[in-house]
């Protein structure tokens, strides 16, 4: 359904200005990214409203996404798979509540898996030189170290489940 929106939208822009120096392949990319984070926010928000657990959903939908910048990791085939697998992995998370034992499990299996993996899969989301990809590796490793001070059991699920992705990208899965 993404693809098909992106298209269409992709295709309107080139009508209405068909020298834009994009072309329409790369029109339809950037808005299908557009149209998958703004759907992943909001169906998220709207169904943690109904659940009662919108700053846990705000909190996972922030760390997941800080990670997921630094880190790189596996993509889904299809936007709309991304879509309904993120919002329902977010909403299932908003609902674990763990003791600090397991949260600083999380947070230590989450930051062995950064440091080993990060940055991963990013070669073509990126602009940033492969130079500067051991900074991204500390960064995303500085995320997880702030939670292991903060202790919050979300934000451990979101990084653990982040980290996951890295290694099914180092397993060689391109998409899932």
């Amino acid at each position: 359904m993404i693809d098909v929106i992106s298209t269409r939208l992709a295709a309107g822009i080139k009508n209405v200005v068909p020298d834009h120096p994009a072309s329409h392949a790369v029109l339809k990319f950037a808005i299908a990214v557009v149209l998958n984070v703004l759907s992943i926010i909001s169906l998220t928000l709207l169904i943690s409203l109904f659940t009662g657990r919108l700053t846990e959903a705000g909190l996972i939908l922030i760390s997941f996404a800080l990670l997921r910048q630094v880190s790189g990791g596996v993509h889904l085939k299809s936007g709309t798979q991304c879509v309904v697998f993120t919002t329902a992995l977010f909403t299932l998370l908003s609902f674990v509540e763990l003791g600090n034992v397991y949260v600083q499990a999380l947070n230590a299996v989450s930051l062995a898996l950064v440091l080993w993996l990060a940055p991963i899969g990013i070669e073509r989301q990126t602009r940033i030189p492969k130079r500067h990809w051991p900074k991204l590796k500390i960064a995303a490793g500085i995320l997880i170290i702030f939670n292991m001070l903060f202790c919050s059991a979300v934000v451990a699920v979101s990084f653990f489940a982040q980290a996951c992705t890295l290694f099914l990208a180092w397993r060689g899965v391109k998409s899932i």
